[in-house]
């Protein structure tokens, strides 16, 4: 527990100053964060990130979450970092002609769906930072709300296993603490910061949307499960200590952040 609490405040010392600060700082952390989360889904598959699917795995997922106004502005105006990306998905799938078919599409499918997954979950922290602090902050307390509280109701309350195949500890009564959670931490959140004003949408629909932003953030969660539980590993890496690795941490924001971009809050 004292190991979990310092590198808890470790974390934190350094990572709230980033958002303060937003532009180049947040990008540059959207990126070493999405190189990080590469490497762990490497790790997990007993593969290594410095390998040539690895490194152009990494690059993709940074090609997709650095903003193309400052990182990419020689780039022709009608084209987005999305084809610097699908770049490297040609350049995969160019492998399985240069090596006779010995690397094929089953095995370039793995470092292009690891890119995507973690790239545009990163991409999307950097947008809602871009956006504004505001926008940003709300996603966060959503989904620490919604942990939170799932796991103080969940641990009261728990009766009935929500998934236990893929998370045995889950309950539906902690589920749904968690959202009972996020509701009430976005109601405090939109008397102080009215909907209207600092979101595109008014209040009310902020709060239905918080509901859809903690499933999602749970789902997320349950996603990443899945994913350790295939590759039998208890965490998706050890650089946070007592944490367990990046993606542990950040498993619901990769689906939550991408859904506040589609829900246009971001």
């Amino acid at each position: 527990m004292k190991q979990r609490v310092i590198t808890a405040v470790v974390a934190l010392i350094l990572f709230i100053p980033i958002i303060w600060i937003g532009g180049m700082a947040v990008e540059l952390l959207g990126a070493l964060l999405a190189v990080v989360g590469v490497y762990e889904l490497f790790r997990m598959k007993g593969l290594t990130l410095l390998s040539f699917e690895g490194i152009l795995s990494a690059i993709g997922a940074v090609f997709l979450v650095l903003p193309k106004e400052r990182w990419f502005f020689f780039l022709p105006e009608n084209t987005s970092t999305f084809m610097l990306f699908y770049f490297v998905v040609m350049i995969l799938l160019g492998t399985s002609v240069v090596s006779k078919n010995t690397y094929t599409i089953d095995e370039a499918g793995f470092p292009v769906v690891v890119s995507l997954y973690v790239g545009m979950g990163f991409q999307n922290f950097v947008n809602a930072r871009t956006e504004s602090l505001v926008v940003l902050l709300f996603g966060l307390f959503i989904v620490w709300a919604t942990d939170i509280g799932a796991y103080m109701f969940g641990r009261r309350f728990g009766q009935h296993k929500l998934i236990p195949a893929i998370s045995p500890n889950k309950t539906i009564e902690g589920a749904l603490g968690g959202i009972a959670s996020a509701i009430v931490v976005a109601l405090i959140y939109l008397l102080l910061f009215p909907g209207k004003e600092y979101f595109n949408h008014g209040t009310l629909v902020m709060l239905l949307l918080t509901i859809v932003f903690s499933v999602v953030g749970q789902f997320g969660d349950l996603v990443e499960s899945a994913i350790k539980r295939h590759y039998d590993v208890k965490d998706s890496g050890n650089i946070l200590p007592g944490h367990g690795g990046i993606l542990d941490r950040f498993d619901s924001l990769l689906f939550v952040f991408p859904i506040m971009q589609l829900f246009g809050v971001i």
